[in-house]
């Protein structure tokens, strides 16, 4: 950030205390009139103390989810719906490309009972399924963590390595290299394939693009959302033959066609 770029952000975050500061003083001025509004103080991005989170201008933050305190997130990563990423007694960092999906808990320790520090590190392209708790953890590049997963304090997730869903790994284990581990608590199952390592790749680049599209759309002012629903209302009944008289092409974007590996029942439908 430019000499430029801090004078903007420091004037903007000056606005928005001065904004605060009138509030209390008008709750004041009503006295007893005033009413104690219970108001959601949620804030996507949030400051703890004298650290701040730093988000990469290409990485999609979601609505709902709440980075706090000494967080990065690198470029074309995504935090999606309701997921926490809390950097309070130590750092998180996410690196590029990586998506950690709804619901998902990122937090951090301060030290094991060794001594040792306990940051996140979470490497590019790592796919971080909806629900899962990662707390004190590396996870190297182009790691799989299934849905509903925990990792407890020192795991470490190798490359290419696979946490199934709903496992739970204990402190201090280390999932090596190209292995699927999973259970509670969570051991050795059987080694990756090649098309299972190419999928974790292929995974990472589908919530790339997903991550854009919910970008744009989040991104639409009020006009536009209440245009596009008149639209839809309006030709809601039109049908394929109808779409081609009028030379209407409704194309699915390529980046939103998935894999045939990723929904196994697309090519049966096809047949049928």
């Amino acid at each position: 950030m430019g000499s430029l770029g801090r004078v903007i952000y420091t004037l903007g975050n000056w606005i928005r205390v001065t904004g605060q500061a009138v509030d209390r003083v008008g709750c004041r001025l009503q006295g007893s009139y005033y009413f104690q509004e219970q108001l959601s103080r949620h804030r996507t991005l949030m400051d703890l103390l004298d650290k701040s989170p730093v988000v990469d201008k290409d990485a999609f933050i979601a609505p709902g989810a709440s980075v706090i305190g000494d967080v990065q997130v690198g470029q074309g990563s995504s935090i999606w719906y309701g997921s926490v990423l809390r950097g309070d007694v130590n750092s998180i960092h996410v690196g590029s490309g990586t998506n950690i999906q709804d619901n998902s808990l990122v937090h951090v320790a301060k030290s094991n009972l060794g001594g040792k520090e306990l940051p996140t590190i979470i490497g590019n392209n790592v796919t971080i399924g909806h629900s899962a708790v990662i707390h004190g953890c590396t996870i190297e590049d182009e790691a799989f963590v299934g849905m509903g997963a925990t990792l407890l304090d020192g795991v470490v997730v190798e490359k290419h390595a696979m946490v199934a869903a709903g496992s739970l790994v204990r402190q201090n284990t280390r999932v090596p290299y190209g292995e699927v581990w999973a259970g509670n608590p969570a051991k050795f199952l059987r080694k990756l394939t090649d098309e299972e390592i190419a999928f974790i790749s292929q995974s990472a680049t589908n919530y790339i693009n997903l991550a854009k599209v919910h970008a744009a759309e989040n991104a639409k002012s009020f006009e536009e959302i209440e245009f596009e629903k008149k639209l839809r209302k309006k030709f809601a009944r039109r049908d394929e033959e109808y779409d081609s008289m009028i030379g209407v092409v409704r194309e699915t974007p390529p980046e939103l066609i998935l894999p045939d590996n990723i929904l196994p029942d697309k090519s049966q439908k096809a047949v049928q």
